[in-house]
């Protein structure tokens, strides 16, 4: 099998590592991946070394975590998927692996084209910036950062009853922003962003702000267009990369007077009401299963971000794309198709 391995910071690697399916253990799968999706956020800066990804080991490692493959084998006890399904796991950019049941996966509906469903986990985390922060229908969210992240969360706004507006450093990323369904977009750079935030909510201000970039300058673009007593669900890595701070990002004036609330988007939201079963009922692969199904009704379409298409052996060069900040790209794919 082949995978792609960093060494260090820009030193991408496709390998041969042995893989045997002849003998799985019983709660084991082997599948063969169809394509996998690169995250630029979270990717690139892994592959650059800003710092190293939480929960990622220490070089060399493996890369990716969206992958769409086609079930090959089952042991003797798996019961979640069969021969031939199509899943969705978390797993890294490879041609095949074997993977054990218990570990995240969730099968792809019929249907649902592959380049949408593998963005399923990646919009499961778009979710859960709204569930985690207990959004309410009929509340006015603003993303900001608009790559295929936010772009996630535009999309899936209107679709939980949200009037929702696209904050972006680029006219190419609000123009797509519209097409993802949002309902108005502006640059944050914008002089008079303050009064058309004001017209777009009708004076009540925005209940929740969405962050997905990582530079500070977002993060206080967030805290300042917030309403007071609003949210703001964060589910970029701050500071990333970034250099020392020239602002307090929690100064009195931001955080405390505005009396608002930041939350970390990551890990499990949390109930509202006890479970009669126990345990978390909407776990990561409970949210990508309902965004699954969102795809399945003709309702959500991530494909529509895609602006690139690799053979896997392109991966290095897609990479370097990344790293110099193609504004062009935004959605990507790896083909591992012979």
């Amino acid at each position: 099998m082949k995978i792609a391995i960093l060494h260090g910071p820009r030193d991408l690697r496709i390998e041969e590592q042995p893989l045997d399916p002849t003998h799985l253990a019983p709660d084991e799968i082997w599948v063969q991946t169809e394509i996998s999706a690169l995250k630029i956020g979270t990717d690139r800066g892994n592959y650059e070394g800003a710092e190293q990804v939480p929960g990622a080991p220490g070089y060399p490692r493996w890369v990716g975590d969206s992958n769409l493959g086609v079930v090959r084998g089952v042991g003797s006890a798996v019961t979640r998927v069969k021969v031939g399904d199509r899943i969705v796991t978390r797993q890294p950019h490879q041609s095949e692996y074997i993977m054990k049941e218990s570990a995240s996966l969730v099968r792809v509906p019929e249907g649902v084209d592959p380049e949408d469903a593998v963005y399923a986990h990646l919009y499961a985390l778009s979710s859960l910036c709204y569930r985690k922060a207990f959004f309410r229908p009929g509340e006015f969210v603003g993303v900001v950062g608009v790559g295929v992240l936010g772009l996630g969360a535009l999309a899936l706004g209107p679709l939980f009853g949200a009037r929702v507006v696209a904050l972006a450093n680029s006219p190419v990323r609000l123009e797509m922003a519209e097409a993802m369904g949002a309902h108005a977009g502006f640059l944050s750079n914008d002089p008079a962003l303050a009064d058309k935030l004001d017209d777009f909510t009708g004076g009540k201000g925005l209940d929740l702000v969405i962050l997905t970039a990582n530079p500070w300058p977002a993060y206080r673009t967030a805290l300042d267009i917030v309403r007071p007593n609003g949210r703001v669900s964060i589910v970029s890595l701050l500071g990333r990369g970034e250099t020392d701070l020239d602002f307090n990002p929690l100064s009195m004036e931001l955080f405390y007077a505005k009396g608002i609330s930041l939350i970390a988007v990551s890990g499990t939201a949390s109930d509202l009401y006890p479970e009669v079963h126990g345990g978390q009922r909407f776990t990561a692969d409970d949210e990508a299963a309902f965004v699954l199904s969102l795809m399945a009704d003709g309702r959500l379409e991530p494909k529509r971000l895609i602006t690139h298409r690799f053979h896997y052996s392109q991966m290095v060069e897609a990479y370097e794309m990344a790293y110099n900040r193609e504004k062009s790209m935004l959605g990507v794919i790896f083909n591992w198709q012979v």
